[in-house]
């Protein structure tokens, strides 16, 4: 007679604990008070400004509160503000982004490259922008470099004997892609940099053996190694970017006109300038629409991305 089967210990097959018994677990309530502040600390504000968004709440008429449904958010859409205000977001968030990423691959690269003396403080020198406050960037760009009588360019157009521009006043979008592109630059220089230095030196001495040159080697082996630090850098400065304020209630306040108005100062100008706190809700949940749309997006590419790099 054939006796039964004994499994052994290794054939033996674990069965998952209760989906109860995890929810009793300690862990979840240790983390449970921070999970909860954490959602009322979102959701309150959220709710808040959908409750103004619905209804017709200007400061200049405090006892006009009624509701109006999706009306703030037609203005504000229909507003003629609204398309300069989204067409230089999506100009200035690009313009960033490709200033930022092509000038940083190559300035990490060419500091990987070469050795010379003082190449530390070259480096702390390239970052040192991002560290200075975004108020304080746009002053010096403002008074040192763009003025049009004491500043740098005007300087170098009167030595060649040309007419200074008032940049803030002539090509203001322009002015203010330069001081934003100066301040986020150092952050990918910094990420690149780090990442180049875990860059395979093996695989670049058995190019260089083969015949490569600096162009095949930059190609084939530097830029795809960089191509997940490119897409992280990507999408933490278009998350920050499309919130850009500072430089330019600081510089051009939105003008002349709206030719430097964006949605997060369309949506200062409705709140603190024409108390329409109602219109300003709709704008910013419209934003906020917006920015989940790009962050999803982003993050689905470098998703795909990690996925595809294993």
């Amino acid at each position: 007679m054939n006796s039964p089967a004994i499994d052994s210990p290794a054939t033996q097959t674990s069965t998952p604990a209760p989906r109860k018994a995890r929810r009793l677990a300690p862990g979840w309530f240790l983390v449970s008070p921070s999970v909860l502040l954490l959602l009322i600390w979102m959701i309150v504000p959220l709710g808040m400004t959908v409750y103004f968004s619905l209804i017709r709440y200007n400061l200049l008429y405090p006892g006009e509160n009624d509701f109006v449904g999706l009306e703030n958010f037609e203005y504000f859409v229909t507003d003629a503000a609204f398309l300069s205000g989204a067409g230089n977001t999506l100009l200035l968030v690009g313009s960033v982004l490709l200033i930022s990423v092509v000038l940083g691959v190559l300035i990490s690269a060419l500091l990987e490259a070469s050795e010379f003396f003082g190449r530390g403080i070259v480096r702390v020198l390239l970052i040192s922008p991002f560290f200075i406050m975004p108020t304080v960037s746009a002053l010096l760009w403002k008074n040192l470099i763009f003025h049009p009588v004491s500043g740098i360019l005007a300087a170098i157009w009167q030595f060649f004997g040309a007419q200074p521009v008032d940049w803030l006043a002539h090509h203001p979008l322009f002015s203010i892609i330069m001081i934003v592109s100066w301040q986020w630059l150092p952050f990918a220089i910094l990420i690149l940099m780090t990442a180049m230095q875990s860059l395979d030196q093996e695989q670049k001495e058995a190019a260089r053996l083969d015949g490569a040159g600096p162009i095949a080697i930059f190609w084939h082996l530097t830029l795809p190694h960089l191509a997940r630090p490119i897409a992280v850098v990507v999408m933490i400065e278009t998350i920050f970017l499309l919130s850009v304020f500072a430089e330019i209630y600081t510089t051009t306040s939105g003008g002349p006109g709206y030719e430097s108005t964006n949605l997060a100062y369309l949506i200062y100008t409705q709140a603190l300038l024409q108390f329409d706190v109602g219109m300003a809700s709709a704008g910013g949940l419209i934003a906020v629409v917006i920015a989940n749309i790009a962050a999803i997006v982003l993050i689905r590419m470098i998703g795909k991305n990690l996925t595809d790099k294993q």
